[in-house]
């Protein structure tokens, strides 16, 4: 599959191209992701790489949790360039990406994200089916109710962490890897008619 995926959930945006067996990675700083000049970004990334939109055939989009400014631009942009150029589009969030190299692997995977110096939690089975709601959690819950489980944190957010977490046994601090979304979107585990912001209380 040859694909462009688009996060700016945070305030180091970046862009992901996969064509063939070669990909391609450009980091969008927090002024450059935004809404209008956001659009000329992905222009300017492919005119750099000698890629022609016909030569994707699906865009992946995150939804967040995150800026909702970014995020709510970078849906604009991506479902704008899907109907313009008819891509399929799939919206994924960091919880289920900073698991899928587990799939399969573990029988209960618990994904938490910092946002807003506070911590959220979802959980998933060993397929990645979700097994929870996000809910808001405490760093006293986290030590006390999660140690001995199977925890990820996406590394792009981990310094939002205290030391007390990252220091928990069963933790893993994943790269979000934006190949495993092919796989994600194989199993079936990805959003494609309701891509939507995913917000946070």
């Amino acid at each position: 599959m040859n694909f462009l995926s688009m996060d700016c959930s945070t305030n180091t945006g970046s862009l992901f191209i996969k064509i063939k067996n070669k990909t391609f990675n450009k980091i969008l700083q927090s002024d450059k992701s935004s809404n209008d000049l956001l659009m000329q970004q992905i222009i300017d990334f492919f005119e750099e790489k000698n890629i022609k939109f016909n030569e994707i055939s699906t865009i992946f989009v995150n939804q967040g949790p995150g800026s909702f400014s970014g995020i709510r631009g970078a849906l604009a942009t991506a479902k704008g360039v899907s109907l313009a150029r008819n891509l399929n589009l799939f919206g994924y969030n960091t919880f289920i990406l900073s698991c899928s190299k587990f799939f399969g692997k573990k029988d209960f995977i618990f994904s938490i994200v910092s946002f807003r110096e506070k911590y959220f939690i979802k959980k998933f089975d060993r397929n990645l089916k979700s097994a929870s709601n996000v809910k808001k959690i405490e760093e006293n819950e986290i030590i006390e109710k999660y140690y001995d489980k199977f925890k990820v944190i996406p590394k792009n957010c981990a310094k939002y962490f205290s030391n007390k977490i990252l220091e928990l046994n069963h933790l893993s601090v994943v790269d979000l890897d934006h190949q495993e979304l092919e796989v994600l979107q194989l199993h079936g585990l990805l959003d494609k008619d309701s891509i939507k912001p995913l917000y946070l209380s």
